[in-house]
């Protein structure tokens, strides 16, 4: 793994060549993570003009503190004394020292505080925006990555197959979201990619609602959304079901409404598809039947490293789908006080010569009565 963390160091350094500095620092864990397999907490990641100059800078660690990643074994580590300071400024000095004019850092994720602490730190030296520059490079995954993925997916539709074989009625969403969060690391994820989701009732096809003590009641509304988290890189599935019998019109309406939606959005996941382009997919079918105003504000977005990442597939998003990026797909309609619809998927796009888009998450999208 050690010569993949290196070219993407490499293809980094590129860009903040062209941009006219002589080297950046990474300061936001998933990037570090991303450049140099592990991410220390409090580490920051300088990447010089050449790839020997690559150096990750990390505090003293706590004895038996875990380690978020597995570094890359051939980068250069320093490790700062018990109360050495900031790795940031540690970095923007040693960036001084070996002769850079510029560096490029990641604004978006520094304080003012520390922004200011490195020009002081280190005077004569040139700071410019790294802006996103990492995070893009992020949005199209490995086949490694891909996997890793896969099989989070797989443990999630794993926790979540169970949870619907128990006895559901009578029990809280919030007892139901700690259970299939122990059922994610029972089946070998290291954590819950997100808190995650249960909602009954009224509460249900709400986006990211936090579980209460309301209990699941007959003829409900129950949906949930969880994710695991595997290696690092996450995903994320949701579904809506029926507790305990056949369901109401007003149910099979909505819920074949949003499953529609939901389908032309999967669809629509093509290389070359505009990032809005899926979203209208989706959410044209819901205010064509009058759900405007209660469908959710985005239709999908990134997964990888982190939950919610780059591309976003919402109205306003700018950009075009590429092959290889593993993407959400999750329309809703919440109706207050009656209660409502999510279907959320994660799937990677593919060109259609390698059977389209992958499905990753495959817990039936069937109404079921639970």
């Amino acid at each position: 793994m050690s010569q993949v963390y290196a070219d993407r160091r490499i293809r980094l350094r590129d860009r903040v060549a062209a941009a006219g500095s002589a080297a950046a620092l990474v300061s936001r864990p998933a990037n570090v993570r991303y450049l140099a397999g592990g991410a220390p907490p409090g580490a920051v990641l300088l990447v010089g003009h050449e790839p020997g100059a690559d150096l990750l800078i990390r505090p003293l660690a706590a004895e038996g503190e875990p380690l978020d990643g597995r570094l890359d074994e051939l980068l250069r580590q320093q490790q700062l004394p018990l109360g050495g300071g900031d790795p940031v400024v540690a970095a923007a000095e040693l960036a001084r020292r070996s002769g850079a004019d510029g560096l490029a850092v990641e604004e978006h994720d520094l304080t003012v505080a520390r922004h200011r602490s490195l020009g002081a730190a280190a005077p004569g030296l040139r700071l410019a925006d790294l802006a996103c520059a990492v995070e893009q490079l992020r949005v199209v995954k490995d086949e490694d990555e891909i996997a890793c993925l896969r099989i989070a997916a797989e443990i999630a539709d794993q926790a979540l197959g169970e949870l619907l074989e128990s006895i559901l009625v009578g029990r809280t969403e919030r007892h139901l979201a700690l259970e299939l969060e122990r059922r994610l690391v029972d089946h070998g994820a290291d954590g819950a990619a997100f808190p995650t989701s249960v909602a009954t009732g009224p509460h249900s096809g709400r986006r990211g609602h936090r579980p209460t003590d309301r209990r699941v009641e007959e003829g409900d509304f129950l949906s949930v959304c969880l994710g695991a988290d595997y290696r690092g890189y996450r995903c994320e599935i949701g579904r809506t079901f029926v507790i305990g019998t056949a369901p109401a019109d007003w149910q099979i309406e909505l819920y074949e409404l949003v499953f529609a939606a939901q389908k032309a959005g999967r669809e629509s996941l093509v290389p070359g598809a505009g990032y809005r382009d899926v979203d209208r997919a989706a959410r044209q079918i819901l205010d064509a039947a009058g759900h405007a105003e209660t469908a959710v504000p985005l239709t999908g977005h990134g997964v990888g490293l982190e939950i919610d990442e780059d591309p976003q597939l919402s109205p306003s998003a700018m950009g075009k789908l590429d092959a290889c990026v593993p993407v959400t797909v999750e329309p809703g309609v919440h109706l207050p006080g009656r209660g409502g619809v999510r279907i959320d998927d994660t799937l990677v796009v593919r060109q259609e010569a390698d059977g389209g888009p992958e499905l990753l998450t495959i817990t039936t999208k069937e109404l079921l009565a639970l």
